[in-house]
């Protein structure tokens, strides 16, 4: 029973990072925030909406809070590559790549990470 929850839990947060991509690229940024937050709220404990949130602080140019939720979604699981991912690109002065949605992004980028 717990592992068909988790399956559906990752499927959703999964298809919620596809849905935030689509949202950001047509510049829906209200509703970004609000899928986001419901998110978090329904499950605290995963990296995905944290990290999804600071890519979204990021594009609306709140830096210095886009990096704090970056850092939460690596706190909250160590071995999610995109924030990983997200904190090497927006870490320094100048953006060095892209942002990561999700793992595919990582594998597509041809470094590991």
């Amino acid at each position: 029973m717990a592992n068909k929850e988790l399956n559906e839990n990752k499927e959703t947060l999964t298809a919620l990072c596809e849905t935030i991509r689509d949202l950001i690229s047509m510049q829906d940024y209200q509703m970004c925030e609000t899928m986001i937050c419901q998110a978090i709220g329904a499950y605290p404990h995963a990296p995905e909406p944290h990290n999804l949130i600071g890519i979204l602080l990021e594009k609306t140019g709140d830096h210095p809070a886009a990096m704090k939720h970056f850092r939460a979604a690596w706190a909250l699981d160590p071995t999610y590559l995109p924030a990983r991912q997200n904190l090497e690109c927006y870490g320094t002065f100048f953006s060095n790549g892209r942002c990561a949605y999700d793992e595919n992004d990582c594998i597509a980028d041809g470094n590991g990470h």
